[in-house]
């Protein structure tokens, strides 16, 4: 239960306590867990607000309390992300910019287009909007995961992300990310859309990582998460016309 607790501590605000140890490592399987606790949360926000509001600002709402649970984490990784993968430099120089706290043009854009596409994809969810917001956020912490199962570490000795790579992430460990895509059976085919646009996102983002620094750092890691959930609110978002 310590490392399920560490994993809420590291990936939300919720008040958890403290642990007198942090074990980096043994928090990752549970990232999903933290997600899926994360899309319960949400769910049941959205189940409330909509007897007091329409759609489109209950959907607003939803994107606001994803980014206040988080605590901004994962946004702050796209927008340092951003204006250090989309400023033409070289590895070092890149790095060396996603460290600076200040953010520059493009990532702000990043931001915007990351929560303006979520917005999107929320109001016009028609069909088991509930079950969406449950396990969206668990795939997006799940892609975390992978980044940090497939690539290096690109701050050796620096950096946040330091600790969770100090051992390899087994297979075994990573079981739990098929927990949503087992809930997801439940949306019926809609489920093949979104597994299917969850696995393409990855690999796009692990490919693009992989040739663009051929590492990964903790900025990108939570670059990830908020591609993820952008797009895959979009994909369930699909049909609504």
């Amino acid at each position: 239960m310590n490392n399920l607790f560490s994993a809420f501590q590291f990936l939300t605000v919720l008040p958890f306590g403290r642990n007198r140890k942090f074990d980096a490592p043994k928090t990752i399987p549970y990232f999903p867990i933290v997600g899926l606790f994360i899309g319960l949360i949400v769910a049941c926000g959205d189940v409330i607000l909509s007897s007091l509001w329409p759609t489109p600002i209950v959907s607003l709402l939803d994107v606001l309390l994803l980014a206040v649970i988080s605590g901004g984490l994962h946004l702050d990784g796209l927008g340092d992300s951003a204006d250090g993968l989309l400023s033409h430099r070289d590895k070092g120089q890149i790095l060396h910019i996603m460290k600076d706290s200040r953010i520059g043009a493009m990532g702000l854009i990043a931001i915007f287009f990351a929560l303006a596409i979520k917005w999107a994809g929320i109001q016009h969810i028609t069909e088991n909007r509930i079950l969406y917001l449950f396990i969206i956020p668990s795939y997006a912490r799940g892609s975390m995961m992978l980044g940090m199962k497939f690539l290096q570490y690109g701050r050796p000795g620096a950096g946040i992300g330091t600790d969770f790579f100090s051992n390899k992430i087994s297979l075994y460990s990573m079981v739990s990310i098929l927990l949503p895509i087992i809930i997801s059976i439940f949306l019926g085919i809609p489920s093949v859309w979104l597994n299917a646009s969850f696995v393409l996102v990855a690999l796009l983002m692990l490919f693009y990582y992989k040739w663009k620094m051929n590492c990964i750092t903790g900025d990108m890691i939570g670059a990830m998460a908020e591609t993820e959930e952008a797009i895959l609110f979009m994909v369930a978002g699909l049909g609504a016309r």
